[in-house]
């Protein structure tokens, strides 16, 4: 029988974790155990679960394996942590020897794909989650490693796989990094189970009906988990069906119309089961799982993470050091963003903290000999939904909204920030609290409902730059994100002026925009880029879009279709239209000359070219340009040109140099020397 709630009335929620207590034989004061030494430290002789992770292990609630591992241990279970394995062989995972109950798999915070590759398909230089962002810690697409690795070591032992990589590959999805619609991870990393979304209450389930005798397969009527049937089982009744992974990947209307019914089944209150077939198997998603509820947001929150890496980690780990003196109050997001996995993966319902919760985290850190004073963030997913919900619990049951806030914000959205401002407000009145700032992304429309909010956060919770996601000014791209109006961004910009001068500050906004976007060609960079001159931003940075597995936005890169329009949508494929877009966000950067030049004459708009105030890229190409191009011609041609300078400054024999002076002769890399007589 499961221990998880399984009622589906009107508000709700999962409460499995609520009462969880720290078991006091344990040691609080340490991260849990990386290796032998460490368990037997403990007093253990073996664990009950082995927690698998790509991440560099950081015992902090802003890393997943942390949080799952902490809730296991408050449940009574012993957790062995093994982060970032050698996936050439099993010894890794045989480290703690066969664990009494399960591994659990993780590819860690991010798709290990997205982690490893830019929208250019090109290797990234870093690893945020790794010890000196050291990269090649882990495999391409390390849930099928990991788990593979897992079967190798001990046969018999469950394989439970999750995490962002394993939630958004659980049905057939389009793989950017491979151009190709994959089948469900599921079939390719033959874990018994897989459980998506945030994972807590899943994985204590897990723990708790194993350790009662019940069976892997038992476990296929829990909430918020797939699984793969056998060729000769029969999917549950009272199932809806999606097209098949051969229908997907063969037509892309079927691809379309799939992702328009997995994400009308995302409501936990309504949503059904799915099933998709493969062949002669089929892999079944059960309904999501229910939002925890605010007593089991403070018992996670509250337990005793260290804060810290792993002490054996001798390098710095970037992600840690962006998050350190964080505190997250509130998970989910009701945007429901096209290109966004957050709403996917956190739900849209919003789980907040209560305020004592947040403040004894916020007066911990005001105790900690090696906080700085400043609380680099307060917020979530976004900075401002905390708290908010529907006002109407029996409306909400049956919606199937995709956003609360696109086209226009629900009317049964509860949008006051009140609380969140007596949260702000609280926090930085905190002994030890010199200063409480606001990183997370701004939702503008919400926050221009409240003035209040808005002076709060300008006259004591900026900075001196505040991010916000306009991501387009096209009205047309923006409708294709489920964003705002662009005038949307401009309102608020004037608000935040008017308010940052009347607390006698110099602040600035700091925008985000996207390049290449689904619905977004050269005209509407270009009038992006205008945009851009006429307000004066200039990005330092371009956030290329990236289509990651199970989003709306990747549904429509990959067909060309809206998924809930049925209507054809522009998409920019090729390399080259992706390089121009990208340069028409950056047209004031002379490498980027040529491509704005490029781009300007290939959308008719000469007359932006000049040296008049309105021109976004002058007559006459910039000295830097040039040298850029020549530099570029160079690197891709496999000798130099003749008017290249030496790499070296000078001639190191003190002579000029003949162009057959090596014997190799002027195109050394002719296969073969053919004579006039020889070509007839």
């Amino acid at each position: 029988m499961s221990n998880r709630q399984s009622t589906d009335h009107p508000g709700a929620t999962g409460d499995l974790l609520a009462s969880l207590r720290q078991p006091r034989s344990l040691d609080t004061t340490a991260p849990l155990p990386m290796t032998t030494e460490e368990m037997l430290d403990r007093g253990w002789e073996e664990v009950d679960v082995v927690f698998v992770t790509g991440d560099a292990y950081i015992d902090h609630p802003s890393f997943a394996m942390a949080i799952l591992s902490r809730v296991l241990e408050a449940a009574g279970y012993r957790v062995g942590i093994v982060a970032q394995p050698d996936w050439h062989s099993a010894a890794d995972w045989k480290r703690f020897g066969k664990p009494r109950l399960f591994y659990a798999i993780s590819a860690g915070n991010m798709d290990s794909m997205i982690n490893h590759y830019t929208a250019n398909r090109k290797t990234r230089n870093d690893d945020a989650y790794s010890p000196g962002g050291q990269i090649g810690l882990r495999p391409d697409r390390a849930t099928l490693s990991y788990c593979q690795r897992a079967r190798e070591a001990f046969k018999g032992v469950p394989v439970i796989a999750g995490g962002v990589e394993a939630s958004l590959r659980r049905l057939a999805h389009y793989d950017y990094w491979s151009d190709t619609v994959r089948r469900s991870i599921l079939l390719d990393c033959k874990a018994d189970l897989l459980v998506f979304g945030m994972g807590e209450e899943g994985i204590v389930e897990i723990a708790r009906r194993l350790d009662a005798g019940e069976s892997v397969r038992d476990l296929r009527d829990m909430r918020g988990v797939a699984y793969a049937l056998g060729a000769n089982e029969t999917p549950p009744d009272n199932i809806l069906t999606l097209p098949s992974y051969e229908e997907v990947k063969e037509h892309k209307v079927a691809f379309a119309e799939a992702t328009k019914m997995i994400h009308n089944e995302t409501n936990p209150y309504n949503a059904k089961s799915l099933a998709q077939a493969h062949d002669r198997r089929v892999v079944v998603c059960n309904k999501p799982a229910l939002p925890i509820s605010q007593k089991s947001m403070d018992t996670v929150y509250g337990l005793p993470y260290t804060k810290r890496p792993h002490p054996s980690y001798k390098a710095s780990i970037p992600a840690f050091d962006m998050i350190k003196d964080s505190v997250t109050i509130m998970r989910g997001c009701f945007g429901g963003c096209t290109f966004c996995s957050i709403t996917t993966h956190q739900g849209r319902i919003i789980q907040s903290r209560s305020h004592q919760s947040v403040l004894s985290e916020i007066r911990a850190l005001g105790r900690d000999s090696e906080f700085k004073g400043t609380i680099s963030d307060i917020g979530g997913p976004t900075a401002n939904m905390y708290q908010m919900k529907c006002t109407k619990p029996e409306v909400e049951a049956v919606c199937r909204r995709q956003s609360c806030v696109h086209p226009a914000i629900c009317k049964l959205l509860g949008t006051d920030h009140t609380q969140l401002i007596e949260v702000m407000r609280e926090a930085r009145n905190t002994p030890g609290i010199k200063k409480v700032l606001v990183a997370s992304g701004l939702r503008m429309d919400l926050a221009q409902r409240s003035p209040r909010y808005i002076s709060e956060l300008t006259h004591h919770h900026v900075g001196g730059h505040l991010k916000v996601a306009p991501e387009h000014t096209d009205t047309e791209v923006l409708s294709r994100m489920r964003k705002p109006s662009g005038d949307d961004f401009e309102k608020f910009s004037a608000t935040f002026r008017r308010e940052s001068k009347k607390a006698n500050k110099k602040q600035h906004i700091v925008p985000y925009f996207i390049a290449s976007h689904p619905g977004s060609d050269l005209n509407a960079m270009v009038d992006l880029a205008v945009f851009l001159k006429r307000t004066g931003y200039r990005p330092d940075q371009v956030q290329d879009f990236i289509p990651a597995p199970f989003d709306i936005a990747t549904a429509m890169y990959y067909t060309g279709i809206d998924p809930f329009t049925k209507k054809s949508v522009f998409v920019a494929k090729h390399l080259r239209d992706r390089k121009l877009q990208r340069a028409l966000m950056q047209f004031f950067k002379p490498d980027n000359y040529f491509e704005v030049r490029a781009a300007l004459l290939k959308t008719g708009r000469r007359h932006l070219i000049g040296n008049g105030p309105t021109a976004l890229i002058p007559a006459h190409p910039p000295r830097e340009a040039i040298n850029r191009r020549r530099e570029t011609a160079n690197a891709q041609s496999p000798v130099d040109y003749v008017h290249s300078p030496s790499k070296s400054g000078s001639n190191p024999l003190g002579k000029k140099q003949s162009r057959n002076e090596s014997g190799s002769g002027y195109r050394p890399n002719r296969k073969s020397i053919r004579t006039k007589t020889e070509l007839h």
